[in-house]
């Protein structure tokens, strides 16, 4: 979730040595199409990737780029700057699309990019072409790529989609380049590129605050596996246009330092309804007030535990699985205007990168 002068992150928190602080700088990006791509599935299975062990003579890489969720969403007040200052807990969830990732000769000059999707630039301005041409300007390494992206994450979403190939292309040049970079550096670099993008940076749960400066990752993260249910309608809002609404008064007054990041590290099952917040709610369903209806029938689906808007719109998640899924996809997968997807928490271990699960559709 980006700012774009109106919508970033905020704060500060460490609440029990659960937390490891990484603070950095982070300006605000957020980019994504949309359209659903049928042989994903098989990609990511295909996806077991080659990337853990590098060696000198790896050529090529297939990753997957997961997106996020924001599990609470604070806006703690507008800057003079024109910023917010936000608080967000960040989940990582196995819904995503998948990064093609190969070496070009010693004789190329510029970056290959392809995308399956519609509407994604494929020109110097795609955050996956800037990632490579930044790992190349800090690590001083001329190795040039050909990359294909294979999206499946909508545009528009709230989801983190083009944050999150831009951070799967760092983690991918930097192995195909000898791993030239400490994973601290790629960090700190990523604050060029955009704020979301640092969070995909982390082990899969992260509590980002100040401007989206300041990520501090949760270790270890939310266990991975909880079910979760996306559901995004094809209108889309932007960012700008969602803090355009907000209102002031109608911000939420929990502490998210002291009561709302404690309480989610104590487990996502114990976190009771009232703590799923998100500020960006009201002013998102005040401009889209079909989407405030969509959350309120999903509310009424049996099996959902919690149901939230994840960052600034407008996809709608559920922690649960509908009990009668039947019903469930007859109702709403059925729906020509909405797009339904099936996923889970993730986490990545040390050294390695985000897998698919295989659960995932």
């Amino acid at each position: 979730m980006a700012d774009s002068k109106t919508n970033k992150q905020d704060g500060e928190g460490d609440p029990e040595n659960h937390v490891l602080e990484h603070e950095k700088k982070v300006v605000a990006a957020f980019t994504g199409p949309q359209r659903h791509v049928s042989h994903v599935d098989r990609l990511f299975s295909a996806v077991s990737q080659e990337t853990a062990t590098t060696t000198a003579n790896l050529h090529s890489l297939t990753l997957f780029s997961p997106c996020k969720i924001n599990l609470f969403l604070r806006i703690i007040r507008k800057r003079p700057d024109g910023y917010h200052d936000l608080a967000s807990l960040f989940q990582a969830i196995g819904f995503g699309d998948t990064l093609e990732l190969s070496v070009l000769g010693d004789d190329a000059t510029e970056d290959e990019f392809t995308c399956n999707m519609p509407g994604v630039p494929v020109d110097s301005s795609n955050l996956v072409l800037r990632a490579l041409a930044l790992m190349r300007e800090k690590t001083q390494v001329a190795t040039y790529f050909k990359a294909n992206l294979i999206k499946q994450v909508p545009a528009q979403a709230g989801l983190g989609g083009g944050s999150a190939n831009a951070a799967t292309a760092l983690w991918g040049a930097n192995q195909l380049m000898g791993e030239p970079a400490t994973l601290e550096e790629m960090v700190e670099w990523s604050g060029a590129l955009g704020s979301d993008i640092t969070f995909f940076l982390s082990r899969g749960t992260a509590y980002c605050t100040g401007r989206g400066e300041v990520m501090s990752s949760i270790d270890p993260p939310l266990p991975s596996g909880t079910p979760v249910c996306i559901v995004k309608p094809n209108v889309g809002l932007s960012t700008p246009q969602v803090f355009k609404a907000l209102e002031y008064d109608k911000l939420s007054t929990v502490d998210a330092d002291q009561v709302l990041l404690p309480t989610f590290l104590k487990g996502i099952e114990k976190v009771p309804d009232e703590m799923f917040i998100n500020d960006l709610e009201f002013p998102a369903f005040k401009c889209l007030p079909e989407l405030k209806k969509l959350k309120e029938e999903l509310l009424q689906v049996e099996g959902f535990e919690h149901v939230m808007m994840s960052g600034s719109g407008t996809s709608i998640f559920c922690l649960g699985a509908p009990k009668d899924k039947v019903a469930f996809e007859n109702k709403f997968k059925s729906r020509e205007d909405l797009q339904v997807f099936y996923s889970e928490f993730i986490s990545r271990s040390e050294g390695q990168w985000f897998e698919a699960p295989r659960s995932s559709t």
